[in-house]
């Protein structure tokens, strides 16, 4: 399976970010995913070209608000179309709250997306824990290379 294009693009102005990494981890972390097994093609299977959009807390908020019914910013929303919305202010927020970089925050990030994209899902206890172990698995992997 090939893994579909991905782009990067920084849309934020608030917090600098190094874009031209953050692509370059993003197609390992894709081709990681890729190479985890599921029962049925998923969206990252079937998607030409995925769409990384790092963007301000008020624009998230906006598109929590309209796409997920819930008021204020989060973190990363994903859309199976092959549309990933990052947050760059929360990261660097949940970087300082968690002991990260904000880079770091930020590609994790981006492997959650990737995941969503992948079928995963983490609205239950059990899909939450099983993400978030390979997450981490795909975090280390990938970063040691990057």
């Amino acid at each position: 399976m090939t893994a579909p294009d991905i782009s990067v693009r920084n849309l934020q102005r608030k917090i600098a970010v190094n874009v031209a990494e953050l692509q370059n981890f993003a197609v390992k972390a894709s081709r990681r995913c890729l190479q985890l097994r599921k029962r049925k093609p998923t969206d990252l299977d079937k998607l030409h070209g995925v769409l990384v959009w790092l963007i301000s807390d008020r624009r998230i908020a906006q598109l929590h608000r309209k796409f997920m019914h819930r008021t204020g910013p989060t973190d990363v929303l994903t859309f199976q179309h092959g549309e990933i919305f990052i947050s760059v202010e929360t990261a660097k927020r949940h970087a300082r709250a968690f002991g990260n970089s904000p880079a770091s925050e930020l590609r994790l990030y981006i492997i959650h997306g990737l995941l969503h994209l992948h079928g995963f899902d983490d609205q239950t206890r059990s899909g939450a824990r099983k993400m978030h172990k390979i997450q981490e698995k795909i975090l280390r992997d990938c970063s040691g290379t990057v």
